[in-house]
């Protein structure tokens, strides 16, 4: 039995804002999916919001040659569909907006783009005021990446004379350990490290930041978040969404590297790191740093026993009939890329060791939703437990992060009436509910953040390197040891039935997806 009780919100005032220093920031690959969808509406809800200054401006840089009116058309049309699924949309506000949107077509293979670019930064200065500071969005393949740092220092638009110069580099980080510190080696020639900021979007949601102060601002949980109460942990990633339009991505990608190597092992960093000296980006990624390397690499026979990997086939999601992985267009018939993945972790140290955690992700499953839940040891119960259903239940912990970001705490409670029976009841904690206000969009903070010049929030160089260190020798055994029959789950499931098995080992099983 579960009884609901809801925690009683406490309206808080939104706190004043500050602006943050004018810049330019310049999207290479302007014309992706990624900028409609995510990139200008942060911009134009910050632009919105007060907290950029006139100065500040968007210059994109794509392959097709366009006016700057014209580009700005077709931000509007991708940009107002994507904010009015979740808001008013504010014509005016946006015209205000658009007026700030410049843009330029270059091969970013070509040295001659670089310094085109140049030119345009510095006409934008003396004929729109625009600021010298300058922010580097690389919205494309990481392919490209060394070739858009090279041109960036052969344009002298690296240095720091006149104005700060940053780059922002979305993942994936490489796609193993090798190509991620090929990939870091190539930034770090030209780039100091102060200077690159390496964006995962889950570590701008609300609930992930709030992991921290949940974790260190309240002495009810800090004291019990170690092995000698908490009995596992498990992190959540399930999907109803398929492939979509990204199967020739997916292929060459699949679960373990599109989601455990980062997302996941973010959440699980945060959740486990010991507090930092202070809330700056240097402590906090040291603890989520050392987190990592307290995570041995699996050897190749460990990974057959603690890892498990599936791809969905056909079924049903929300009513509607939806086709296998194999089906879909762009997906070899014969594919043994997994579209899920569950991985137990064990962090061997003071604070942890023998508390496993279980990860796991997949895509076409029986709902969508991301969490975290510390399952808490369970009770001596022979002061209770008269019969069976008088068995208190251990605690339980969920942080979700999406949807309906909140915080959920299941406890033991006594049923009214005469005689001593037990329930489980919970405690439920929404952000929506508490604040009546909208959470920010994970790119408004973090975009906001590095123009701020705060890194907190991004991924360090030893961080991208230490994950992949955990990942590759999975991916490793995986690609030595025989294909599992796939597929091997029906779409609308909770997963692949072998995943069952990395829980129960120990005693534990997965919360219901």
């Amino acid at each position: 039995m579960s009884i609901i009780i809801q925690a009683k919100p406490i309206r808080i005032s939104e706190p004043a804002h500050t602006k943050t220093d004018a810049c330019v920031i310049v999207i290479f690959g302007v014309l992706g999916d990624l900028t409609g969808r995510k990139l200008l509406p942060a911009l134009y809800r910050l632009v919105c919001a007060g907290h950029l200054p006139d100065q500040f401006h968007v210059l994109g840089v794509g392959r097709d040659a366009m006016s700057d009116e014209r580009f700005r058309t077709q931000m509007h049309d991708s940009a107002k569909g994507f904010v009015q699924e979740t808001e008013e949309w504010n014509e005016a506000g946006w015209q205000d907006f658009a007026k700030r949107l410049h843009y330029a077509a270059g091969d970013l293979k070509d040295a001659a783009a670089y310094r085109q670019l140049a030119t345009r930064l510095q006409e934008l200065g003396s004929k729109e005021q625009a600021s010298l500071n300058h922010l580097f969005y690389f919205s494309t393949p990481p392919s490209l990446a060394p070739s858009i740092v090279d041109g960036l220092n052969e344009a002298s638009l690296a240095q720091e004379e006149k104005g700060w110069s940053r780059v922002i580099v979305e993942k994936p980080f490489g796609r193993d350990l090798a190509s991620a510190q090929a990939l870091n080696e190539a930034i770090a020639r030209v780039f100091g490290e102060h200077q690159v900021y390496r964006i995962d979007h889950y570590l701008g949601k609300d609930t992930v930041q709030n992991i921290l102060v949940f974790r260190f601002g309240n002495s009810l949980f800090e004291p019990v978040w170690n092995r000698n109460y908490i009995d596992y942990v498990e992190i959540t990633a399930a999907e109803t969404l398929g492939v979509e339009h990204r199967a020739a991505y997916y292929e060459e990608t699949g679960a373990l590297r599109d989601m455990v190597a980062n997302h996941l092992l973010q959440l699980l960093t945060l959740t486990a790191m010991d507090p930092p000296v202070a809330f700056d980006a240097d402590s906090v990624r040291e603890e989520k740093v050392q987190v990592l390397r307290s995570i041995h690499p699996m050897a190749c026979e460990e990974v057959a026993e603690r890892t498990v990997r599936g791809q969905y086939d056909d079924g049903e999601i929300n009513g509607r009939k939806v086709p296998a992985y194999r089906d879909e267009e762009g997906v070899s018939p014969n594919s043994a890329t997994e579209t899920y993945a569950a991985v137990e972790f064990c962090v061997e140290n003071w604070r942890w060791a023998g508390v496993p955690f279980y990860v796991r992700t997949g895509k076409r499953l029986a709902r969508s939703l991301t969490e975290i839940a510390v399952h808490l040891k369970r009770t001596p119960q022979a002061l209770f437990a008269r019969t069976p259903a008088d068995r208190i239940g251990p605690n339980v912990i969920v942080l979700r992060i999406q949807p309906d970001e909140g915080i959920n705490i299941t406890f033991g409670a006594k049923r009214p009436g005469t005689e001593m029976h037990t329930a489980m009841v919970q405690m439920d904690f929404s952000y929506q509910e508490s604040f009546g206000a909208r959470s920010p969009a994970a790119y408004e903070t973090l975009l906001l953040d590095a123009i701020r010049g705060d890194a907190t929030l991004f991924t360090r160089r030893d961080e991208v390197e230490a994950q992949w260190r955990l990942i590759t020798p999975i991916e490793e055994a995986w690609a030595q040891q025989p294909s599992p029959k796939f597929p091997n789950y029906a779409s609308g499931s909770s997963g692949p039935a072998e995943a069952d098995r990395l829980p129960q080992r120990y005693g534990h099983r997965w919360r219901a997806i």
